[in-house]
């Protein structure tokens, strides 16, 4: 992994400019979040939820370009595990996952990381850094994602916390 680690400045240009395409075609044809699904996104730490569009689609977006995609799959992107994505605002889900609140959030937490580094490109920088080491699924981001995640949709159980 710390030959992808070295390679990665020479790859994130590509990475970029296919990100924020897919960002646009998003944007541009995702449907917005409801109201109940906005309250969720503030939760999880976006600042503007009005700004996401969702796409609900049979197969992720993935890059043409064979290097990035080698470096995807090496990292652990875009596996059969793989059911979502975020890019900036823009929020990939497939179809048989297009109503899981959990997965949604999720990628909530990713746009409102994306926010707080202020922009896609700063984002994408640390988090595919991350993805290499210390590895995925055990970067701050995605690790902060799930527990997140996981905290928001977990079910009333009408006990009080001692």
């Amino acid at each position: 992994m710390k030959s992808l680690l070295t390679s990665l400045p020479l790859l994130l240009p590509a990475v970029y400019i296919w990100a924020e395409k897919q960002e646009s075609l998003i944007l541009a044809e995702g449907s917005p979040l409801t109201e109940s699904k906005m309250i969720d996104a503030r939760r999880a730490g976006v600042t503007y939820p009005d700004k996401i569009r969702v796409s609900r689609v049979k197969e992720l977006p993935q890059p043409d370009d064979d290097d990035l995609m080698f470096v995807a799959k090496q990292v652990g992107l875009f596996s059969d595990r793989s059911h979502s994505l975020s890019l900036g605002y823009g929020i990939c889900l497939q179809h048989d996952f297009g109503e899981n609140r959990q997965i949604l959030v999720h990628e909530c937490v990713h746009v409102g990381q994306h926010e707080k580094r202020n922009g896609l490109r700063a984002f994408l920088g640390e988090y595919l850094r991350e993805c290499i080491e210390p590895g995925y699924p055990f970067g701050s981001m995605e690790r902060e994602a799930i527990l997140i995640s996981k905290d928001i949709c977990k079910p009333a159980t009408g006990k009080l916390a001692v």
